[in-house]
């Protein structure tokens, strides 16, 4: 797979860097946890700021770029800060759809029980980590995702 840029082009986005690691990971057949064990950080870390919505330390994306046999210039696009923006509208995709259809019915509820238990304030999401495993059950496999953050609480002043 030759996905080499010359020094004439401009520099690369966050989508173009995107676009060559989902290439490149699909032509070494690795999975999110094997590229993330091999650059020393987690699956669900790796994965969002391989897609962008994250920025890698340079030795962190120096690694990526490695381990996946890209060109160096996807390195700048990953040490980049990003502008987090998605589409507002409902995704349509069944399992992001699920996770909205969650905050859209649990939200409120997931509020008043943090607030009830913290005081007025927010979970962070840049303090934070998550996980996501399988848990074998008869019955059918299930998804558990862990959430981590640290509560923030509102400032009067």
């Amino acid at each position: 797979m030759n996905m080499t840029k010359t020094s004439t082009d401009a520099p690369l986005s966050k989508a173009d860097a995107t676009a060559l690691i989902l290439a490149a990971k699909a032509a070494h057949g690795l999975t999110w946890e094997a590229i993330a064990e091999g650059i020393g950080m987690s699956p669900v870390w790796t994965t969002s700021a391989a897609l962008g919505m994250n920025s890698m330390p340079l030795e962190k994306a120096q690694a990526l770029v490695a381990l996946l046999d890209l060109p160096a210039a996807v390195v700048p696009a990953l040490v980049a800060f990003p502008t987090k923006v998605w589409d507002q509208a409902v995704p349509t995709d069944p399992a992001i759809y699920r996770l909205y259809e969650i905050v859209g019915v649990y939200g409120e509820t997931l509020k008043e029980i943090i607030q009830e238990k913290f005081g007025d304030g927010i979970m962070s999401a840049i303090d934070f980590t998550m996980h996501v495993d399988k848990v074998e059950d008869p019955k059918g496999d299930r998804v558990k995702i862990t959430m981590n953050g640290k509560f923030l609480p509102y400032k009067a002043w």
